[in-house]
C-alpha cells in the first residue's frame, strides 16, 4: 500500500525534470550580447529569465559579420559561405529569456532566429563538438552590405573605431531598417 504513495511523489519530480529539459535552448551570440559588451545585461537580468554561459564557439558555416547603420549595430548576414567562421558565445536560456531576446532582436521582423551549427570545445579537452544553436541573422538585407568590412570577432570597442550606440541614446523616431533591409 505504501508503494503507490511513493510513486505519487516521484512522478512530479520526473515531470519537472522533463519539463525543464524541454524548455532549454542554446543561443549563439556574436555581438553586443557577449560578455563585456553593451547588451550583455540582457542575459544576466533575472527579470528576463535564465541565461547561463556554456562556452565560447564559432559558426561551422562562414557568414559575414558586419557593422552597419549610424548606430554601429553588428549584423550577421545570412549569406552562407561568405565571410568568416564567426566567433561568439553559447548560452543556455529558458523560454522566458528566449522571448526577451526575440524582443531585443525584433524577431521575426528585423532579425530572424534560426538553428545552425556552432563548434565548441568539449569541457576540459582539446576535442571539439558541434552544437545546434539559435542564431539571430539579418535576412533580406541590402546586397551592398556585403561590401562592408567583414569581422571574425566583434567588439564594440574594437580597432574598427565604430562603437555601438545603445538604444537609449538613439532617436526613437528614426527608422533605420531601410538602411539594411530590402
Amino acid at each position: 500500500m505504501l508503494e503507490p504513495f511513493k510513486l505519487l511523489f516521484l512522478k512530479p519530480k520526473v515531470f519537472f525534470f522533463q519539463f525543464y529539459r524541454t524548455m532549454s535552448h542554446k543561443v549563439f551570440v556574436y555581438g553586443t550580447l557577449k560578455r563585456n559588451e553593451p547588451n550583455h545585461h540582457w542575459l544576466t537580468n533575472p527579470d528576463h529569465g535564465v541565461g547561463q554561459f556554456i562556452s565560447e564557439g564559432r559558426t561551422k558555416t562562414k557568414y559575414p559579420l558586419i557593422i552597419g547603420t549610424k548606430y554601429n549595430i553588428p549584423f550577421l548576414l545570412h549569406s552562407p559561405g561568405d565571410g568568416h567562421n564567426v566567433k561568439g558565445e553559447v548560452y543556455e536560456v529558458d523560454d522566458t529569456m528566449l522571448g526577451k531576446l526575440d524582443i531585443l532582436e525584433d524577431h521575426p521582423n528585423y532579425y530572424v532566429r534560426e538553428m545552425d551549427d556552432v563548434i565548441v570545445q568539449k569541457d576540459g579537452s582539446s576535442e571539439e563538438e558541434t552544437l545546434k544553436c539559435w542564431i539571430y541573422f539579418l535576412k533580406n538585407f541590402r546586397r551592398e552590405l556585403l561590401t562592408k568590412p567583414q569581422l571574425e570577432n566583434y567588439s564594440s570597442q574594437g580597432s574598427h573605431g565604430l562603437p555601438y550606440m545603445e538604444r537609449s541614446k538613439r532617436d526613437p523616431n528614426d527608422n533605420y531598417y531601410p538602411e539594411v533591409k530590402r
